[in-house]
C-alpha cells in the first residue's frame, strides 16, 4: 500500500508540474495579429500627382498719382498693394530722385486703374519748383550704330547712352573753364563727331553749359 500511495503522489507530482510547465509555455507566446474580418490589411499606396491648379494674380485698384508728391504717390501705391515701384526724371536728363520729398508726379506708367499687384510703377518726375514737359522724356536710351544729336540733353544722359568703354571729354562752353562736377545740370550744346556719324570708337567731346545758361 505504501508503494502505491507513494507511486500515486508521485505521479500526481509529475503530472502538476507538466501542466504548470504547459500552462507557462502557452503564456509566453506572442499574441497574434488581430484583423478584422472583411477589411483588407492597409497597404502602402503612391497617390498620382495632381497638376496644381494655376492660381490667379492678385488685382488692385492703382490710384491716379499725377500732381501728388513723390513720397506721398510711392506711400499710396504700396498701400494699394503695389510694391514694384520705380521713376525717372521726366526731363530726361537722368537725374536721380535722392530725396523723393522733392519730386513730383508727372505721369505714371501704367495709368490709373485695376492692374496685378506685381505690375511695375513707374513714375516720371521733376523737382517741385519745375513744371512738367509735355511729353515724358523718358529714361536715356543706348545709342545705336551712328551717333546720336545730344545738342540740348544732358551730360549724364549722353553718356549713359554711348558705350561704357568710350573717351569722353566734356569741357565748359561759356569759356569760364568750370569743372563739370554734377553732369545731368550740364546740357550739351555742340559735340564731336556730329550726329549721324558711325560711332567707330573715336574719342567723343562735348561743350556744355548748365541748364539756366543759353548755348
Amino acid at each position: 500500500m505504501r508503494t502505491r500511495t507513494t507511486v500515486a503522489v508521485l505521479a500526481g507530482t509529475a503530472l502538476l508540474t507538466l501542466t504548470g510547465c504547459g500552462a507557462e509555455t502557452v503564456s509566453n507566446k506572442p499574441a497574434a495579429p488581430r484583423t478584422t474580418s472583411g477589411t483588407p490589411t492597409p497597404t502602402a499606396t503612391t497617390a498620382a500627382a495632381t497638376p496644381g491648379k494655376a492660381t490667379a494674380p492678385k488685382t488692385a485698384s492703382l490710384p491716379n498719382m499725377t500732381g501728388k508728391g513723390l513720397q506721398y504717390a510711392q506711400d499710396q501705391a504700396q498701400a494699394a498693394g503695389f510694391y514694384g515701384l520705380t521713376s525717372h526724371d521726366a526731363l530726361g536728363r537722368g537725374r536721380m530722385q535722392a530725396f523723393d520729398r522733392n519730386w513730383k508726379v508727372c505721369s505714371q506708367t501704367p495709368a490709373a486703374g485695376k492692374h496685378a499687384t506685381d505690375t511695375k510703377i513707374d513714375f516720371a518726375t521733376v523737382k517741385l519748383e519745375e513744371e512738367c514737359p509735355s511729353k515724358d522724356a523718358g529714361q536715356p536710351q543706348a545709342a545705336g550704330s551712328t551717333m546720336p544729336n545730344f545738342r540740348g540733353k544732358s551730360v549724364k544722359a549722353a553718356r549713359e547712352a554711348l558705350d561704357s568703354g568710350y573717351s569722353i571729354t566734356v569741357n565748359d562752353g561759356s569759356g569760364q573753364d568750370r569743372i563739370i562736377f554734377m553732369e545731368s545740370n550740364w546740357q550739351i550744346c555742340t559735340q564731336t563727331p556730329a550726329p549721324g556719324t558711325k560711332l567707330d570708337g573715336r574719342p567723343v567731346k562735348f561743350n556744355a553749359v548748365k541748364f539756366n545758361e543759353p548755348c
